[in-house]
């Protein structure tokens, strides 16, 4: 009795130890599935918002309430010239406070290369320091914008439904029956900072459209300044998101938009050229079909690079990818020296006879001399769009100067050179056309809310209209 006694004891003993060891394990294997379904439950959340993005593409608010629509700009300690000091959220990577300080020394200038003065007043177009981020940084993007979009026909009335596909023909931009036609808008700022992005609403555009007088809007998509196409951290995949938004936007109102890789800080476009490739081969393959997109290669090449050696070599490669999707849109080049070197283009231009090239100016520091030269190189059969220019000093701060851009206004529209303004936004520097605080993705018409610049160039734009209609 006593054996089967310590017999049974010993058994219940072991089934209690079993019963213990598969109660850990089954606590253990829960745990398990627990962070497994959390991960996975992450994943399809995260690719559930992925493909609302890419989905709805005219709609900035499918990004997902954990991600900021853009970035948030801080406003409040705006330096001695007027640019504001926004700091960047300690969260970041040491690679985002890298680039971070890469953009301390982005700027322009104009050079003595010619008949040039000697006056070298340097423009910071961009933020000294990088954008304050409040929430979760923008996330990546997986799903690839490459799927063309079906054309629909640009509406009623509309300078895309008049005018149709633009090309190059001779000097001039030429419409789809052959006639000149003069490209006319604003440009975006950065449309990764602040809310410089909301310009390109629908109820914006047509204000520009309708009120201004512009047949054309450019989205200026940085690429090395903090936040931009190029720095990594997801901040691609927003930037492209935003382009997208901004063609339907446009498309739909019947603009021509251009799609700006504003390289600045950068200088040398062949730093970035294989990112340029890809970026624009998408961009290719998705609006081939539209007429109204036009492609900016380099916004303002810098730092001593030429047209010969530099700057020709990567605009006809990226050219080339362009064309190797079928696409023959309309594509701009810029120049050297922040796109004022145009005559180092004439008889040295891309084999491809759809390209134009590049003038910016800003009235106060680019005068007689630069006219001088964009009259010259019009005279050589040279094909320019000033694609930004500027009111003020070439800082884009200062000495707004109403007279030089009257002159620069006459010369253009009497050679049918067309331009676009910098910029549409209300940051607080001399060029911007809003003043700060106005609510960008719903600007009213009439002068209300325009700066000293806004108001001169919607004036020079509404007297422009025949030009542009």
């Amino acid at each position: 009795m006593k054996k089967i006694s310590t017999r049974i004891l010993a058994l219940l003993a072991a089934m209690t130890m079993l019963l213990a060891g598969c109660s850990e394990s089954d606590s253990s294997s829960s745990d398990s599935k627990k962070t497994e379904s959390s991960s996975q439950s992450q994943t399809e959340s995260s690719s559930d918002a992925d493909s609302s993005d890419s989905a709805d593409e005219g709609d900035d608010s499918t990004s997902g309430a954990d991600v900021p629509d853009v970035i948030p700009w801080d406003y409040d300690v705006p330096d001695p010239s007027g640019n504001t000091k926004p700091q960047e959220d300690s969260s970041q990577s040491s690679s985002d406070s890298s680039s971070q300080s890469s953009s301390d020394s982005s700027h322009k200038q104009s050079e003595n290369t010619t008949a040039a003065p000697a006056a070298t007043t340097a423009k910071q177009q961009t933020t000294a320091a990088a954008p304050r981020q409040t929430t979760a940084a923008p996330k990546a993007t997986t799903k690839a914008a490459t799927a063309a979009p079906k054309p629909t026909p640009a509406p009623s009335g509309t300078p895309v439904q008049r005018h149709g596909a633009l090309h190059i023909s001779g000097n001039h931009i030429v419409d789809s029956k052959g006639q000149v036609f003069m490209l006319q808008g604003m440009s975006t700022h950065g449309i990764m900072w602040e809310d410089f992005s909301n310009i390109l609403s629908a109820n914006s555009l047509k204000v520009l459209r309708d009120d201004w007088k512009c047949n054309a809007v450019r989205i200026a998509m940085y690429t090395e300044e903090w936040g931009g196409y190029t720095t990594g951290s997801g901040f691609a995949a927003q930037a492209k998101q935003k382009v997208i938004s901004g063609v339907a936007q446009a498309t739909n109102l019947g603009m021509y938009v251009i799609i700006d890789w504003h390289i600045l800080n950068d200088g040398n476009p062949q730093r970035h050229q294989s990112e340029a490739i890809a970026f624009f081969t998408e961009m290719a393959n998705r609006y081939k079909n539209q007429s109204n997109v036009i492609f900016e290669l380099c916004n303002e090449p810098n730092g001593g690079v030429n047209w010969a050696s530099n700057i020709k070599p990567y605009c006809q490669a990226v050219v080339s990818a362009i064309r190797k999707t079928g696409a023959n849109n309309l594509v701009i080049c810029g120049t050297g020296t922040w796109s004022q070197d145009i005559h180092q283009v004439v008889g040295n231009k891309l084999s491809d006879s759809n390209c134009a090239y590049t003038l910016h100016f800003y009235a106060n520091t680019h005068t007689d001399w630069l006219r001088q030269r964009l009259q010259q190189c019009y005279n050589s059969g040279l094909p320019v769009l000033v694609t930004e220019f500027g009111t003020c000093d070439a800082s884009g701060n200062g000495g707004f100067n109403e007279s030089q851009t009257r002159q620069w206004y006459s010369l253009l529209s009497k050679l049918k050179v067309g331009w676009f303004n910098w910029s549409a936004c209300g940051k607080a520097e001399t060029a911007s056309a809003f003043r700060t605080g106005t609510n960008l993705s719903n600007i009213s018409a009439g002068e209300s809310q325009l700066t000293q610049s806004g108001k001169l160039i919607r004036t020079l734009f509404r007297a422009n209209a025949a030009n542009a209609a």
